[in-house]
């Protein structure tokens, strides 16, 4: 149950008793199985979860960020993974801020009624990494199509999206050009694509994040699909990272409270000689100190909403946010393994689940070296180092 000074207390109920219909066993057989949750993910859909974002002209709820944090915050709290879904969330954002008024109309509407699911981001390529600017992938113009060429991999939830954001290059990079103009973002039709040129290749990881690798072969989409004005497209995917990291980095919040309950209250419970183990300073300290951490990370998580909401640019804020959020809840995944001991291993507990899924937010989307980079380089006036 949400706690009094908690935000969006109604919301997060509400959230709580949603998941409640969705336990441990439901995600074990899913990991096991390396299976989509189908049927959690249309329930948030149906509930309206997923279109919290979205204008109430389109059909959304036209909540602020604060609520979308909330939902996703309560989503991990409760033993469940919003990872399945939760871009959503934020990649239509790129559409509301950067679309034209004929394709809002035509694509958002159903994006939050789920009759479309836009959840695939096609950024990230095997040679570039984070290293945006050196993309590959190719979209020439040819009449009234772009004609797309290349490579996309940690494309998550590619086989699950009826849309994808796709990030491609539309002008040849030349000497003194800047690396990160001539992008564009186009919109794939992933039904009509899958026929005609794309090929999705699912990758099996450490935990069960429906991720993929993509490849294009001369894919013809319209050229009606170009997201805004061709070549400005990187800095359009940028103006959606703060809502990203910040939304993530609430998840792990809600991660990390887990833990810290599965740990205290099996602390309390478990006695070996004689007394319970949580009256012993070398159990108890590591989960207190895990909590302070996590309330200094929800801190850090509220002030960057706060600004987004504010309509400001909180970049740094973002980035802290995310990294000290991810700090947290992996320093709270550590505690509940050793609380338990051996049980903390057994598939039946779920902990081992929820610490593989938890450690992927030090590496995504944006790893913990990179967000000391731009804090070093932007916000202390350090000489970039890369």
């Amino acid at each position: 149950m949400a706690q009094e000074h908690e935000p969006f207390a109604e919301i997060r109920d509400a959230v709580a008793k949603l998941c409640a219909r969705f336990p441990g066993t439901y995600w074990r057989k899913l990991d096991r199985d390396m299976a989509y949750p189908q049927d959690f993910v249309q329930a948030l859909t149906e509930a309206g979860y997923l279109a919290m974002l979205i204008p109430e002209e389109y059909g959304g709820a036209g909540l602020p960020l604060a609520a979308a944090a909330a939902v996703l915050e309560e989503i991990q709290r409760a033993g469940c993974n919003g990872g399945a879904c939760h871009a959503q969330m934020y990649t239509m954002g790129t559409l509301l801020r950067h679309g034209s008024p004929a394709q809002k109309q035509q694509y958002l509407p159903q994006i939050a009624s789920g009759a479309l699911r836009l959840q695939a981001f096609g950024v990230t390529e095997p040679t570039s990494g984070t290293d945006t600017g050196a993309l590959r992938t190719t979209a020439r113009r040819e009449g009234d199509d772009f004609v797309i060429n290349g490579q996309k991999i940690w494309t998550s939830r590619a086989e699950q999206s009826d849309l994808m954001l796709l990030l491609a290059r539309t002008t040849p990079l030349t000497n003194g050009m800047k690396k990160t103009d001539g992008l564009s973002v186009i919109l794939v039709d992933m039904q009509q694509a899958r026929s005609n040129g794309l090929t999705i290749r699912p990758i099996r990881t450490m935990m069960n994040h429906a991720t993929t690798e993509v490849f294009f072969d001369n894919l013809r989409v319209p050229a009606e699909n170009l997201i805004g004005d061709e070549g400005k497209g990187f800095r359009y995917i940028l103006t959606g990272m703060n809502a990203e990291r910040i939304l993530i980095a609430a998840e792990c919040v809600g991660d990390a409270k887990w833990f810290i309950d599965r740990a205290t209250a099996y602390a309390k419970d478990r006695v070996v000689f004689g007394r319970a183990i949580g009256q012993n300073q070398g159990v108890q300290f590591p989960i207190a100190k895990a909590y302070a951490n996590m309330r200094a990370a929800e801190l850090m998580v509220r002030e960057a909403i706060r600004l987004y909401d504010a309509g400001a640019n909180p970049g740094a804020e973002a980035n802290m946010a995310k990294m000290l959020a991810a700090d947290a809840s992996f320093e709270a995944a550590n505690t509940c393994i050793q609380t338990h001991g051996g049980f903390g291993f057994a598939e039946e507990y779920d902990i081992e689940r929820k610490f593989r899924e938890t450690r992927l937010y030090q590496v995504a989307p944006i790893s913990t070296n990179l967000i000391l980079s731009y804090l070093a380089e932007h916000v202390l006036g350090l000489p970039r180092s890369y």
